[in-house]
């Protein structure tokens, strides 16, 4: 009998919020279990770290920049086929409970046939044709129960978060998945499970589980954007810092810890009940015979360099928990050096038993780590950057940010399309800005990527082999970037360009 596939991912989910990758203080006792059980992936990345342009890697098994998910609300093409699509017709009942965000939030999709869907704020997306007035069975759900909508029509997220647990979004996927698994277990099933959970608004009813004080601030949280890092990075600092974002002030370290405690209080919620899915699927005698995959859409920066949220290619945004257990694995199995989400769909297919699409950008790793001979990559392409949204409406900025730079430098910045390459043995770590603003860490010595060294003659070398091997990747993918020939370093550690138009 073909092995069923259980794929859970999160929305904004750190690496570091699992004991396999260091954190033994939060309460995350069912992921750990399946950790133990599982090959952790030790260094996985995500291809773009914003919502749509990586679950489009995820579920297609392609680069963003080729399957067109380049920017949050882009519609995934109906003719660029997901992991379902590429499976035997027929063999496998199919079901994505959850966010989508790649198009058409509400409706059956791209080979799924059993759809659940809990969120209702991209209907001005919906493709022609599509009920712009529809609302997610989530919210029918709810409605069901006797809540009644603020608006009289839908939940907003902020009010969903502020539910009893019983009424929370994981709890309606953890019964919707559990269901499904106990009505195919007599069959071949795939089975996606995405929780928005601990995307903000970053509250929810586990707001009290930790202390804030006793909360760790992150290693490199001194360590804001300096001038010679992106441009961007400052303007984003400048705009968290001064509170213009997600009720915190990103400096303050007391409500950094306050934030934290609620965002380790959401990842603790979405482990309680993907202990009901993965209990649901040992009951029904399936443990043994399911490819288990658990990972997120990207992380979220909680502090890091006094930032939050994404949209940056720091480590604590591109970097993500990886979990896949094989069928019948028992003991966890470490794969250290650096690998990309958009591997997933390849392994998964031949884990699968079934041909792998030569037009897929990734590697299998089914039987046993591949390396990608030109190192991983992470692409930015230019929207979606936090503060972009202000700047694509032509929104009032505030005058803080504004006192960073010019607005037509402000727009150059956070449009900028980046382009970052980590060496095959993950040590190095060269992110190529068109606009000039370029980094090299060397992860081994500066794991919180405080010194970029770009500028340093004695790293020339590794810069050229990295630029190289980007190109190269470039190449394969159909990447169009201009990317420059190569960067010069001018005999000291230089620094980025002045903000000034």
């Amino acid at each position: 009998m073909s092995p069923n596939l259980l794929f859970i991912y999160t929305d904004e989910q750190r690496f570091d919020t699992l004991a396999a990758y260091g954190n033994d203080r939060i309460d995350m006792p069912n992921l750990n279990r399946l950790a133990e059980q599982s090959c952790v992936f030790d260094r996985a990345y995500v291809t773009q770290p914003v919502c749509t342009p990586s679950r489009s890697s995820l579920l297609t098994g392609l680069y963003p920049h080729s399957n067109g998910c380049t920017a949050n609300n882009l519609l995934l093409d109906e003719g660029v086929p997901c992991l379902p699509e590429m499976l035997p017709a027929g063999r496998y009942a199919t079901a994505h409970f959850g966010k989508w965000h790649l198009g058409d939030e509400l409706f059956a999709q791209h080979g799924f046939g059993h759809w659940l869907s809990i969120e209702d704020g991209y209907n001005a997306w919906f493709r022609p044709g599509r009920d712009q007035a529809a609302v997610s069975d989530y919210t029918q759900w709810l409605q069901a129960k006797g809540r009644i909508p603020n608006n009289g029509r839908c939940f907003s997220r902020s009010e969903a978060a502020a539910l009893p647990e019983a009424l929370s979004k994981p709890a309606f996927l953890a019964e919707a998945a559990s269901r499904f698994i106990r009505e195919h277990s007599d069959q071949p099933f795939c089975l996606y499970v995405n929780f928005l959970e601990p995307h903000m608004p970053f509250t929810g009813p586990r707001d009290g589980q930790y202390d804030p004080d006793a909360m760790p601030l992150p290693d490199n949280f001194q360590c804001p954007p300096s001038d010679n890092q992106h441009r961007r990075y400052r303007i984003f600092h400048s705009h968290y810092a001064g509170g213009h974002k997600f009720d915190v002030h990103s400096d303050n370290p007391d409500e950094g810890r306050r934030l934290i405690a609620r965002y380790w209080g959401l990842c603790s919620q979405v482990d309680t009940h993907c202990g009901t899915i993965l209990d649901t699927l040992a009951d029904a005698g399936l443990w043994d015979n399911t490819i288990i995959v658990f990972t997120s859409d990207h992380g979220d920066m909680m502090g890091s360099h006094q930032l939050v949220a994404k949209c940056v290619m720091y480590e604590e945004a591109v970097r993500v928990p990886m979990l896949v257990k094989l069928p019948g694995q028992r003991v966890m199995r470490r794969l250290d050096g650096p690998v990309s989400q958009v591997d997933l769909v390849p392994t998964l297919l031949e884990a699968m038993g079934h041909p792998v699409p030569a037009h897929l950008h990734g590697v299998s790793h089914a039987g046993g780590m591949a390396r990608d001979a030109d190192g991983v990559v992470v692409e930015w392409n230019g929207a979606n950057s936090g503060v972009g949204a202000d700047l694509t409406d032509r929104i009032e900025l505030p005058e803080d940010v504004l006192a960073i730079a010019p607005r037509e430098a402000i727009e150059a910045a956070v449009t900028d399309p980046i382009r970052t390459i980590y060496s095959p043995d993950g040590r190095w770590k060269l992110s190529v800005s068109p606009l000039g603003d370029h980094e090299l860490y060397d992860l081994a010595a500066d794991p919180g990527e405080c010194l970029n060294v770009v500028w340093n003659p004695a790293t020339a070398g590794v810069v050229g082999d990295l630029l190289a091997r980007l190109r190269r990747w470039q190449e394969r993918t159909g990447d169009t970037v201009n990317l420059p020939e190569c960067i010069e370093t001018p005999g000291s550690t230089g620094r980025v360009p002045d903000l000034s138009p």
